[in-house]
């Protein structure tokens, strides 16, 4: 099994962790952003979009990382990750779903603002509107984890790999975060996987940039 992309792409770290979590052997060549490779003709054979994860499964390549997580899932965790019943399934993915629909657009916005942009082009209304939109989805994850441990009820499955994967960032980012005490618990809980701390909670300082 082979995966390309770096790890400091939240998206490919959702692919590492449940990797990780399957016990999976598994090759990751160094693929996008400063590394590049990902506009040449062999790439683009792998992945028409030209962007990373991609994982190569015997003759199966697979791109879109939560299409891989799922697929990893089920078929090499089927009755954990991917969950043991129909509907533990469905509540996994309806997680998984409303992440990417809802809050990954304001969180990769906030992410920008906070790390990626030097100091002199943030831009403090798009900054305020990140933060709005970002709360407003996490007030929704917070009560729905108010009374279970995981997004799909007592077990940890795929959807937490999704809806967690971004969490090491949220919580290092520098903005004013309100109370959500459940989400904080989730959180924790997931820094106690030894998965997660190995693919998850690591540096994205080489995404910062050099001058002001």
């Amino acid at each position: 099994m082979r995966l390309w992309g770096r790890t400091t792409s939240v998206n490919v770290q959702k692919v590492l962790w449940t990797l990780e979590e399957l016990g999976l052997d598994y090759d990751r060549l160094d693929a996008g952003g400063a590394f590049g490779g990902l506009d040449t003709a062999e790439y683009a054979a792998l992945n028409p979009t030209r962007r990373v994860p991609t994982l190569l499964d015997g003759e199966l390549v697979i791109w879109e990382s939560n299409v891989i997580v799922r697929y990893l899932a089920r078929a090499y965790g089927d009755g954990t990750l991917a969950g043991a019943t129909a509907a533990e399934t469905a509540r996994a993915d309806m997680w998984m779903e409303w992440f990417q629909n809802n809050p990954y657009s304001d969180f990769i916005a906030l992410f920008y603002q906070t790390v990626r942009l030097p100091q002199s082009q943030r831009d403090p209304a798009a900054l305020d509107r990140a933060v709005k939109g970002l709360t407003d989805h996490f007030r929704v994850l917070d009560a729905h984890l108010s009374d279970r441990p995981y997004v799909a009820g007592d077990r940890f499955s795929m959807g937490d790999i999704t809806v967690g994967a971004s969490l090491w960032r949220y919580y290092r980012m520098d903005f004013d975060r309100p109370a959500l005490p459940a989400l904080a618990e989730y959180y924790d809980r997931l820094g106690q996987r030894a998965a997660y701390r190995s693919t998850v909670m690591t540096s994205y300082d080489s995404l910062r940039p050099t001058t002001g």
